[in-house]
């Protein structure tokens, strides 16, 4: 009787979901904190229009930069270590050799279970040192895209968050009416992102989606609030 093919479905995408919660939730509460607090003090939208593209503008290019001096950093340093493992194998191999049993042992191996493993690591340098980057340093070795694509993703959702509490300042005159759509459209939009959120990463989606309207809604009142305070 044919057996059906076991299938591991695994979400690799943990990063890109990474980038774009950064860049949504900031892009959600900083542009809304800063439109709610100029509606306490301007009647007309349009000066809360052209501060609020600014700042989405400003914001997500620094967002952005922010997201690519931080996989950038990552990168480096893993060619650091690298460098340093690399140096250890080869001039330090029994040192390696033990912890490479250690790691074994956490595992709950014996030493006569490890050491085989630890013999035939010691006789492939390269496979050794890889081992020891993920095992006992537990890095992974960076996307060589990963700078910039996490740039791109941060900026992006940024700017789609900036502009959900941002457009009702585009269609209404009135600021106090702008306002209250505004809240209004930024606790659906944290819903539906929290619940697609929670769709990619395995979490049950009504709780992401709840966690995600109580704690960006927690923020962006308390930016208002500051706003308010300041303005």
């Amino acid at each position: 009787m044919p057996q059906t093919p076991h299938i591991e479905r695994h979400f690799t995408g943990s990063d890109t979901v990474r980038d774009i919660v950064i860049g949504m939730s900031d892009g959600l509460t900083v542009p809304f904190a800063l439109a709610a607090g100029l509606s306490g003090v301007v009647g007309t939208t349009t000066v809360i229009v052209v501060a609020g593209l600014a700042e989405i503008s400003a914001g997500s290019i620094a967002m952005g930069l922010g997201g690519y001096m931080a996989a950038r950093s990552d990168a480096e340093h893993y060619v650091s270590e690298k460098a340093v493992e690399e140096a250890e194998v080869r001039e330090k191999p029994d040192v390696e050799a033990t912890e490479v049993a250690d790691v074994f042992e956490s595992y709950g191996l014996t030493p006569a279970e490890s050491r085989p493993v630890v013999t035939a690591l010691r006789k492939r340098p390269l496979a050794w040192v890889d081992f020891m980057m993920r095992f006992e340093l537990g890095l992974e070795k960076p996307d060589p895209r990963r700078a910039l694509r996490s740039a791109g993703t941060i900026a992006g959702a940024y700017i789609a968050g900036g502009f959900v509490p941002l457009f009702p300042y585009l269609i209404f005159r009135t600021a106090s009416t702008a306002l209250v759509v505004s809240v209004i459209a930024t606790l659906i939009t944290l819903g539906i992102f929290g619940y697609i959120k929670g769709r990619f990463t395995g979490v049950p989606p009504l709780r992401s989606a709840f966690q995600t309207v109580l704690i960006g809604g927690l923020a962006a009142g308390a930016a208002f609030l500051i706003a308010r305070a300041i303005s």
